[in-house]
């Protein structure tokens, strides 16, 4: 899987934050059988600048964690196998990371892992609209985090 990492400003980058990345993303296509030519980009931006994204998108006026734009949107089938080579983007709010992980008690680490595999699981089709959704989402995330070592504050293997 080729895996395309840029950021809003220079200064964002740091190899700390682009490993987390790649083993998500590598993680996420050995599981859900992603072939060497897929493609993912991501970006690492401000709040501003996701919250622009949100608005022009979905219509919602305040800045969010995590967006994803799959190549195939729209499509009943999702991910449409290993030949697939570009999927989509992804656009995660580092702000909104550091919000979140104080917030929840956990990580910068686990909750950039987290919304990294949540934006993955978007662009392969899942949703999180209804309950039943949302749990099988869900169950996917702490799967493939749980097979990282990215579990929450007290939690253990």
């Amino acid at each position: 899987m080729n895996i395309t990492i840029t950021y809003e400003e220079a200064s964002f980058q740091q190899d700390a934050y682009e490993k987390i990345i790649t083993r998500v993303c590598s993680e996420a296509a050995l599981v859900y059988g992603l072939g060497p030519k897929a493609e993912i980009s991501i970006l690492l931006c401000h709040n501003e600048y996701i919250h622009a994204l949100n608005k022009q998108y979905r219509h919602i006026d305040r800045p969010t964690d995590v967006l994803s734009f799959a190549l195939n949107e729209g499509e009943d089938d999702g991910y449409d196998g290993p030949d697939t080579a570009l999927l989509g983007d992804i656009i995660i709010s580092l702000e909104k990371v550091a919000e979140q992980a104080a917030e929840y008690g956990h990580s910068f680490e686990r909750e950039l892992a987290y919304l990294t595999i949540h934006g993955m699981l978007h662009i392969l089709g899942y949703d999180h609209m209804e309950p039943e959704d949302k749990a099988e989402m869900r169950g996917e995330e702490e799967f493939i985090l749980r097979r990282l070592g990215y579990v929450r504050e007290g939690e253990t293997l």
